[in-house]
Formats: C-alpha cells, structure tokens, sequence
C-alpha cells in the first residue's frame, strides 16, 4: 500500500528530527498549533501539490531575549515557544522547520512559502534576525539563503 502525502512528510518528520526521543525539540500536535497561530497566524505554512501537503513550514517569531536562551542552550524548544510572550513586539523569528518530499525539493517551494511567513510577520513586528537549530545541511543551507534574501542576521544553535 501506497503511503499518502501526509502520512510521508509524518514519517519524514520522524526521521529527521525523532522527536520521541529528544525531549529538547517541539513535539507538534493540535494544542501547539493553536498556540502557534495565537502568536502569529503565518508561523506554519504548506503547500498542498492537490494530493496532500508536499512542504511544511513552521517558524516562530519571538524575543530577542528568548532567542538569546535558546541559542546558548539555556531553554529547549519547546520553552521557547511556551515563554514567547503573546501581544508583545518580536524581533527574531526562529526558523524552526523545513521538511519537504524528496520529490519536490530544489524547486523553491520551502523558500517560497519561509520568505512570505517572513515578510507577513515582519508587517506587524520589527524583526531584526532569524536563527536555525540545523538538522542537516539542506537545512543549515536553505536558512543562510534565507537570511541573505531577508536581510536578517542569521543565528545558530549548536550541537555539542
């Protein structure tokens, strides 16, 4: 049996981030949603290819002061978004995920659909930088192309 687009860019999901066993990561589910479009209504975005979802993006605007935290490990990701405060003016938007199928990678979509989420928030907020906790170098690559487009100074959460 043939997987739907939904049920791949799951597994895809799984694969990349193994969000089971990283308590450290955001674990999306319907309560994170809801908290996510109560900060901003373009911190998730997809495109649908008519079958189902083939790119997901999920970014969240946020303090300086919090992005600071997660940069140097003091917060999780999943604090981040708990302690982002609601009504307030952000600066940094946290470029948290990318995932798209392998057959519609390198065609502009993720970038498409980041820039727009970028420049939607960016009309309420006086959004400065953005930063990455990169998972791979497609992603670690497609957040410094970001920044540039953007004109945001770009930060990075580490390993190690």
């Amino acid at each position: 049996m043939t997987l739907s687009n939904f049920e791949r860019m799951i597994q895809l999901a799984e694969e990349v981030f193994d969000v089971r066993n990283d308590p450290n990561q955001l674990s999306v589910d319907e309560k994170v949603i809801e908290h996510l479009n109560r900060i901003h209504p373009s911190t998730l975005s997809e495109f649908n290819d008519g079958n189902g979802p083939v790119v997901w993006i999920l970014i969240i605007p946020t303090t300086l002061d919090l992005m600071n935290k997660f940069i140097t490990k003091s917060i999780t990701e999943q604090e981040l978004l708990d302690l982002t405060p609601l009504n307030t003016s952000y600066e940094a938007i946290y470029l948290c995920s990318a995932m798209v199928l392998p057959e519609f990678r390198n065609k502009g979509i993720a970038k498409r659909l980041i820039l727009e989420a970028i420049e939607s928030i960016k009309k309420q907020h006086p959004i400065k930088t953005l930063f990455v906790w990169p998972f791979t170098k497609e992603g670690d690559s497609l957040a410094k192309h970001i920044a540039k487009l953007s004109s945001l100074h770009l930060f990075k959460r580490m390993e190690g």
